[in-house]
């Protein structure tokens, strides 16, 4: 390395300096940045707990803290008897308007093609919220049992899992 001061002139074609690094691609960052170019359009949000949400994006936060307008949450609900592999069902939308979500919930974040967003999603079709919400509620209750059952059986072969009493004060 040379021992240069602040009044020598710069070196001519001497040894080469190092460049800037290269800037990274957008797709690199995996932080709540991505969502810059998401702002402004339709995005569909699946949460943790299961939740289908519908809406615009407005706002977000260093948190992945999303504010949704205009959002509505779809729930789907298979026919009784359908085949897991080819699911049939009914779905329904409940409008809910302007959404916050807690960036931590967030499971799935998509965007929706403008193209296709008003035809009903492949094998299911649209149906009073009110049945939706009984099948819903109906397939909710048998997997109840069935998962009572298997603790049940687990708890016979002397395993302990949560959830295995029932508390009662």
């Amino acid at each position: 390395m040379e021992n240069l001061n602040i009044s020598d002139d710069l070196p001519q074609g001497g040894p080469s300096h190092p460049q800037a690094p290269a800037q990274l691609p957008p797709q690199m960052f995996t932080t709540a940045a991505q969502l810059l170019d998401l702002t402004d359009k339709k995005l569909m949000a699946v949460l943790r707990d299961g939740r289908k949400l519908i809406g615009v994006l407005r706002s977000w936060d260093q948190f992945a803290n999303l504010v949704l307008q205009s959002t509505t949450e779809r729930i789907f609900a298979s026919k009784p008897g359908s085949d897991s592999n080819n699911p049939e069902g009914y779905y329904a939308d409940i409008e809910h308007g302007i959404f916050l979500v807690r960036g931590e919930n967030v499971l799935l974040l998509g965007e929706i093609d403008l193209d296709k967003d008003d035809n009903p999603p492949p094998g299911f079709e649209p149906a009073e919220l009110e049945l939706v919400k009984k099948l819903v509620e109906a397939k909710k209750t048998l997997e109840k049992v069935k998962e009572k059952k298997r603790l049940g059986k687990l708890a016979t072969m002397g395993f302990e899992g949560e959830n295995l009493g029932d508390v009662a004060f």
